[in-house]
């Protein structure tokens, strides 16, 4: 019977990995405390990876070769099923390659590699896009990590702030009906730092597509801490849904939902990665817990 499911151990921390999506559905540091999401009622997911797009496309609709496809937010990969490559005490490795139903959706060659590593109280996460296909292959890829929120038990949750290494001081984008609003919006970061509410997801993520840091730290001012470090995603989104759901999404991308006005051939659309063929793409994250 295939593995549904694998957990990743040290002495600092775990993780358990689905093969459903290659989904991370828990993160627990040396004390026991689950600090991921455990997909409630308010969203039935944990960490979401999104591929071939990120956010939404106007219609759902991915247009190419003068065909159109359809395409839901947030692509196909989170609800596939990978194949197990690797499983050892502190890593595994799962991939994803085109297949018929994702072709009717997207008429693209590709594989799709996801490996969990235990590093200390840091876990990578590393997303390897191959073309294998005879054409450039477009493509966006996406993290969707949920963090509990608050973290502890017994805090509020403006007891929390994100603390970027950097100011952030350009400005953010923002979303309507799931797509980008074509002005950006004045930055709710003041120097490094975005005092978290509710409120602030009122409109849907923010986005910062433009971001100075390559990390950021979720924390109160005591219990467990998450910092978030990315290499090679250009965009970032925070997102939580409104209306109490007790979660943080911290989530690097590369790429974003489609301007409200563009609705062209999808290799145009902003954002996108273009790989040759033949050619991969790796980008990596990481989750360290405090």
């Amino acid at each position: 019977m295939t593995q549904d499911s694998f957990t990743l151990r040290n002495d600092k921390m775990s993780a358990t990995v689905a093969a459903n999506g290659a989904e991370l559905c828990s993160l627990k540091n040396a004390g026991g405390i689950e600090l991921l999401w455990q997909a409630g009622p308010e969203w039935p997911r944990h960490a979401p990876l999104l591929f071939p797009i990120v956010g939404r496309l106007k219609n759902d609709q991915l247009r190419h070769g003068g065909k159109i496809y359809p395409m839901t937010q947030h692509g196909f990969a989170r609800d596939q099923r990978f194949d197990w490559l690797q499983r050892e005490p502190a890593s595994c490795k799962l991939h994803l390659a085109d297949n018929a139903a994702t072709r009717a959706r997207y008429p693209f060659g590709f594989l799709l590699s996801v490996a969990y590593t235990l590093d200390r109280a840091d876990l990578e996460v590393a997303l390897e896009i191959s073309n294998t296909g005879d054409a450039m292959l477009p493509a966006s890829i996406g993290a969707h990590p949920a963090f509990n929120w608050p973290l502890l038990a017994g805090l509020a949750k403006e007891d929390y702030a994100l603390v970027f290494s950097g100011d952030e001081p350009m400005p953010v984008r923002r979303l309507k009906d799931g797509l980008l609003r074509a002005a950006p919006e004045p930055t709710p970061v003041r120097g490094n730092t975005l005092a978290l509410s509710e409120r602030l997801f009122d409109d849907d993520a923010i986005i910062l597509d433009r971001p100075a840091s390559h990390s950021v730290r979720f924390a109160a001012g005591r219990g467990p801490s998450i910092e978030v470090l990315w290499e090679g995603f250009r965009e970032l989104g925070i997102w939580s849904k409104p209306k109490g759901a007790p979660f943080l999404c911290i989530e690097p991308w590369h790429g974003f939902a489609s301007p409200s006005d563009f609705d062209g051939e999808f290799a145009d659309k902003p954002g996108l990665m273009h790989i040759a063929q033949g050619e991969s793409r790796t980008l990596r994250y990481r989750v360290r817990i405090g």
